[in-house]
């Protein structure tokens, strides 16, 4: 595996937000083994814009947000902006999360956008919509979505997923202390509900090939997976770095699918700026650390 700056063609990514032709998991293949496997967040809160030296204004969240996605754009196989800290300055910070979104993606870089959807009928359309349609000025390549208003309930992004060659990331096991009140919990069929979550992406992902378009977001800091985590798509794995998360978590909780590991990393690289050369070496030193996990 290399890892490498790569063209700006590796994730297939496009700057209008519209499909390659490729599904969404072939895409994010090819984008870690040319990039190395990492998640790059932008997560532009109130305590780094000021460990930046910036203001907490629009202003300074345009600095924040498109100075780390001009840097890290280039480098890592996806990029994670986190919603909500756009959208706390109105319609202006999602103007610049739109920014972020293409700059990201004309620089090859896949997007996940942090948006943690989950609702019914089509009020899940519309967020389908929103987000995963091309025609949508904020569309990205892959979303993150909450399954605990059921499973079924997600069937409007999946569908539209498909139609559009995006992905999905669905929470599962996540890191939290509130998260095993309800992930944790059993079924009338005696498995738990991280269970039942991580069965239905697998179904979902039948066919798919070598990865499928819809994943499973499970964090490093979960202590023992309890459950297959085998699900023929990714696996995004929050939680690494500052937040306590090891290499030796991710070989432990992982092993046996580490080549569908997609670590995410926000503070840890984000740390490293403003000066965007440091935070590209912080980027491809933490995706270095993880592909010598499966290399």
């Amino acid at each position: 595996m290399t890892v490498s700056a790569g063209s700006t063609n590796d994730g297939g990514s496009t700057s209008e937000g519209g499909s390659t032709g490729a599904p969404f998991g072939a895409r994010l293949r090819a984008a870690m083994d040319a990039r190395g496997p990492l998640c790059a967040g932008i997560d532009p809160h109130a305590g780094l814009l000021t460990a930046w030296g910036l203001p907490d204004t629009v202003q300074g969240l345009e600095r924040f947000a498109l100075g780390a996605a001009e840097a890290l754009g280039p480098v890592v196989a996806a990029v994670k902006p986190q919603s909500a800290f756009f959208e706390r300055f109105g319609a202006q910070g999602v103007a610049v999360l739109e920014r972020t979104i293409a700059v990201c993606r004309d620089a090859g870089a896949l997007v996940v956008l942090d948006v943690k959807r989950g609702d019914i009928g089509s009020t899940a359309q519309a967020y389908a919509d929103a987000y995963l349609d091309p025609a949508s000025p904020i569309a990205a390549d892959a979303i993150t979505a909450s399954p605990f208003l059921g499973f079924g309930s997600l069937t409007p992004m999946l569908e539209t997923a498909r139609k559009h060659d995006g992905g999905v990331f669905v929470l599962a096991l996540t890191s939290n202390p509130e998260g095993p009140q309800f992930q944790h919990a059993t079924t009338a069929d005696g498995r738990s509900v991280a269970a039942t979550v991580l069965d239905s992406l697998r179904e979902a992902n039948a066919g798919a090939g070598a990865l499928g378009s819809f994943g499973a977001v499970v964090g490093a800091t979960i202590g023992d997976a309890g459950v297959d985590l085998d699900i023929d798509g990714p696996l995004l794995v929050p939680g690494i770095g500052a937040q306590g998360g090891t290499v030796d978590d991710v070989r432990r909780i992982f092993d046996g699918v580490l080549d569908r590991v997609l670590p995410s990393s926000s503070r840890e690289i984000l740390g490293a700026g403003p000066e965007a050369g440091r935070l590209r070496e912080a980027a491809e030193q933490v995706a270095a650390t993880y592909a010598a996990l499966v290399g």
